[in-house]
């Protein structure tokens, strides 16, 4: 916790992905500007309705994280809260020009990035963004299935997630998707599996990932939307996975399934190690008891 004369203003709980751990966390917005999605529970809290930052203030943070050694010290800067995207192409280029000038050791700007709130950005915009130091966009998928994405009020499909995945990658900014294992229940395991490939292979991303679909506060918000949904057993989403990456077919891509909401951790480079972490699912899925999975104590969202 940083004291109360911290250069920037943080509203509680933040959020951002395990591999921004060390990064500077900059809130452009607080909240989700959809924030729909059955499954999310990150910004249902009050005090985390959607809003966006005042400009001045976001700009004067950064001249004054400039000064300070925590900002001094910083490499990485990743623009909160849930989709900082969402704002005009003009307050996102300020703010990176901004980081640009005060914080001149940052050499990556990340985001989340929802697909939706690509649809009025130009390849253009995007180019400048990228152009200003945004190197990379966390893009929470969450299925390829187009049944289970209405299902969780998703608000996408699978063709207008691959359609911002492909502007991103245009402009020259990574992508990293990420995919949420059991999220179909098992009546829609199989498709949710297949359909989440397919949207892999069409994009291509730099990095995926997947989570086990967790609800710290309770299932009751889920079970609203998608009433019959019934949860996959550790065997069921061992076999999920398995079916997943037998059908991904990338080119060059950074897998991660380490985050401990799962239960059996896999990191590889895809093609290369596709082999090896098809035989990790396979053995754990035959003989659980010696596999090497997470104890549920261990495990959390």
């Amino acid at each position: 916790m940083f004291p109360s004369s911290f250069p920037i203003r943080y509203v509680e709980p933040v959020y951002r992905p395990p591999s921004e751990a060390a990064s500077m966390i900059l809130p452009l917005t607080d909240g989700c500007s959809w924030n729909h999605c059955a499954f999310c529970e990150m910004y249902t809290a009050p005090q985390k309705k959607f809003r966006a930052r005042d400009e001045a203030e976001v700009l004067e943070s950064i001249q004054r994280l400039g000064r300070h050694p925590h900002g001094q010290a910083a490499r990485r800067v990743f623009l909160a809260d849930g989709d900082a995207l969402v704002l005009p192409t003009r307050r996102l280029l300020a703010a990176l020009t901004a980081i640009r000038e005060h914080l001149p050791a940052v050499h990556r700007v990340s985001s989340y990035c929802l697909p939706r709130n690509l649809r009025k950005k130009s390849a253009a915009e995007l180019k400048e963004l990228a152009d200003a130091g945004l190197k990379l966009a966390y893009v929470g998928a969450e299925s390829g299935d187009d049944t289970v994405l209405a299902r969780v009020e998703k608000g996408e499909t699978f063709a207008s997630t691959v359609e911002a995945l492909d502007k991103l990658r245009e402009a020259g900014i990574a992508r990293s998707v990420m995919i949420l294992n059991g999220l179909g229940g098992a009546q829609y395991s199989e498709p949710h599996a297949l359909h989440s490939a397919d949207l892999a292979n069409a994009a291509q991303p730099e990095f995926l990932a997947t989570l086990v679909v967790s609800f710290p506060k309770g299932e009751q918000r889920f079970r609203t939307a998608f009433p019959e949904w019934t949860p996959l057993d550790i065997p069921g989403l061992l076999t999920e996975m398995e079916r997943f990456v037998a059908r991904l077919d990338l080119k060059r891509t950074v897998f991660r399934s380490d985050h401990a909401s799962n239960w059996l951790s896999l990191r590889g480079d895809l093609p290369r190690d596709k082999e090896k972490l098809l035989a990790q699912l396979r053995a754990a899925i035959t003989a659980p008891e010696s596999a090497p999975l997470r104890p549920a104590w261990a495990r959390g969202l």
